[in-house]
């Protein structure tokens, strides 16, 4: 097999680990997600449980979110029918359980790389984004507990309740449901518990009390703060990627 390697993902906070050390799940399988019955399509982004991944009804863009710790479209360019009409694909894997968050998304690397032949280069390139830090007083985090199953499922919309997650699942959670690319300048490393809830600003419910917005949320619940800023970011350039994944 092919030794194809993802160009660039230093910059991007997701090392590269050398062809004869690289990471690999013990099975997985990548393929075709089948066509939809009706008009409702379940996504599952990315969920991690006993050293289990599974993604379904994901894009590539969904798959390199996840794998390179991306919050959203604007943070990788490529072909164009990487957004107009992307396929879909279903991904089961196995690793050993408690494997880390940074391994498994390596892994992920190297099963795209693999299987869909996805070469890739780093860009510098300037964007408007939300900064994810500190608030003036710290962080309000508790330290996930040790035996903390490690589940990156989908959450409501307005409501975060996760006994084990990461700035960078964090990141992509709050960019999914407020519509907006989210960067985390924390500096936090590790698994925390998060209890978060806010309206979220595409909620149109005359009927329902106003909340607290995510900003003021993020400050009062978990002491953290978005900033509005504009500044050169990585980009993830997509080279080369197949639309059609390899045999597993």
């Amino acid at each position: 097999m092919p030794q194809v390697r993802f160009l660039g993902l230093i910059a991007l906070g997701v090392s590269f680990v050398a062809a004869q050390q690289r990471p690999e799940f013990e099975v997985a399988t990548l393929k075709l997600s089948p066509p939809p019955e009706g008009d409702l399509i379940n996504i599952n982004l990315g969920r991690v449980q006993n050293g289990k991944l599974t993604m379904a009804n994901v894009t590539l863009g969904d798959c390199l979110k996840f794998a390179c710790n991306l919050s959203s479209n604007a943070q990788f360019a490529g072909p164009a029918w990487l957004n107009e009409k992307p396929l879909r694909f279903d991904i089961v894997a196995h690793t050993k359980p408690r494997t880390s968050p940074q391994q498994i998304r390596l892994m992920l690397q190297n099963l795209l790389a693999d299987r869909l032949k996805l070469t890739t280069h780093v860009e510098k390139r300037e964007i408007v984004y939300l900064a994810l830090v500190p608030a003036k007083n710290g962080p309000k985090l508790q330290p996930a507990k040790p035996d903390a199953p490690q589940n990156t499922g989908p959450q409501i919309p307005g409501k975060l309740n996760h006994n084990a997650l990461g700035m960078d699942m964090l990141t992509r959670l709050l960019a999914r449901f407020e519509r907006d690319t989210v960067i985390d300048q924390t500096g936090l490393q590790g698994q925390f518990e998060i209890h978060l809830e806010w309206e979220p600003s595409t909620r149109n419910n005359p009927d329902s009390p106003a909340g607290p917005s995510v900003y003021t949320a993020l400050q009062e619940q978990l002491g953290l703060r978005l900033i509005r800023q504009k500044g050169p970011v990585d980009i993830l350039i997509i080279d080369h990627a197949e639309q059609v994944p390899a045999a597993n």
